[in-house]
């Protein structure tokens, strides 16, 4: 398949927005539905690329099939990250891409930037332990559980952390919040 990660644009926006929250929602990951707050933090995608980057997959007609938010380090997206660290996000993928290689394809994205941004020895993230696809991409990858990092955004939502040592001598589950 033709498959290319690029930076979204303006009026894919809403799309992007749609994207992400959709996979959220119809995999049954936020409490409450649509009427979960997080919901609106995931559609709002224009806030995101104003403060990390926000990538997208797209196939040979510029279709969108996925995106992911890269948070290069210092950005104020970052949940866990420390200096050193990029870190990324919200990796979603449209139901009818998925099993194409788009999730894989922007986390390869991410560690490339990670790799190419100037001090950066470890790239981190978070995830929900029902993300059984989205774990097998990362750990296929080289990524390793950090349970020491192991958090809970709100109560009752615990999430497990994941880091890639990007450079020799950095170890994968360096790093404190």
């Amino acid at each position: 398949m033709d498959m290319r990660i690029r930076i979204a644009e303006p009026p894919e926006y809403p799309a992007v927005g749609e994207i992400t929250a959709r996979a959220y929602l119809d995999d049954g990951l936020l409490d409450g539905g649509e009427d979960n707050t997080y919901a609106t933090t995931l559609r709002d995608a224009a806030s995101r690329a104003a403060k990390a980057d926000l990538l997208v997959a797209v196939d040979a007609d510029d279709t969108l099939l996925g995106t992911v938010t890269y948070a290069p380090q210092g950005s104020p997206l970052q949940d866990i990250g420390v200096p050193g660290e990029a870190e990324f996000r919200m990796l979603a993928v449209a139901r009818a891409a998925r099993g194409r290689g788009a999730g894989e394809s922007l986390v390869r994205a991410c560690v490339a930037r990670a790799r190419a941004e100037e001090g950066v020895v470890r790239l981190v993230m978070s995830t929900q332990p029902t993300m059984l696809g989205a774990h097998r991409i990362y750990e296929r990858l080289g990524f390793v559980r950090t349970p020491e990092r192991d958090w809970q955004p709100v109560p009752g939502l615990g999430l497990l952390t994941y880091a890639l040592a990007l450079q020799p001598g950095a170890r994968g589950g360096s790093g404190s919040r």
